[in-house]
């Protein structure tokens, strides 16, 4: 066990910085590889996470907002959708935010919206207790509906 590795077990911040000095200076064969590309995995990894749970918000609402807007508005006169519409919003913002500060995740945006779909339908049946058929089967939304800020799906 190197130096190098045995301070990855005992001081996680301390081993990112000495690993950082140790790129700059161009000491690779001192480098702990087995972590460092473990650590390089899981980075994209959380990346790609994050990308789908703000999809998976983002497009939870959407459902909501187009197939129970119209029947909460009829029973409730009160009722606008404005817990939803901020949501919309800030899920919308975040992702620009966060594709702007990650452009390597634009590549797995048409699978992230996939695989983000089918939990936001499970989600978006269960918040509105209406049942699972009552969502389409793959998502009905474009790339570009899903981040116009503009956009909200006509009321079912």
């Amino acid at each position: 066990m190197t130096e190098l590795n045995a301070l990855y077990a005992q001081n996680y911040t301390a081993w990112t910085q000495r690993t950082a000095e140790l790129l700059k200076a161009g000491r690779f064969a001192e480098l702990d590889i087995e972590h460092l590309l473990e650590e390089l995995s899981d980075m994209g990894l959380s990346e790609q996470r994050a990308l789908e749970s703000r999809l998976r918000v983002l497009l939870s609402h959407l459902l909501k907002w187009q197939f129970q807007f119209r029947q909460l508005s009829e029973r409730w006169q009160e009722f606008k959708g404005d817990s939803w519409r901020n949501t919309i919003i800030h899920q919308r913002t975040e992702l620009k935010i966060h594709l702007r500060k990650h452009p390597g995740m634009k590549r797995f945006l048409a699978q992230a919206i996939v695989e983000a779909y089918q939990d936001a339908r499970e989600l978006a049946a269960k918040e509105t207790q209406l049942p699972m058929a009552t969502f389409p089967d793959i998502c009905p939304y474009t790339h570009e509906q899903i981040f116009d800020d503009d956009y909200y799906p006509p009321q079912e």
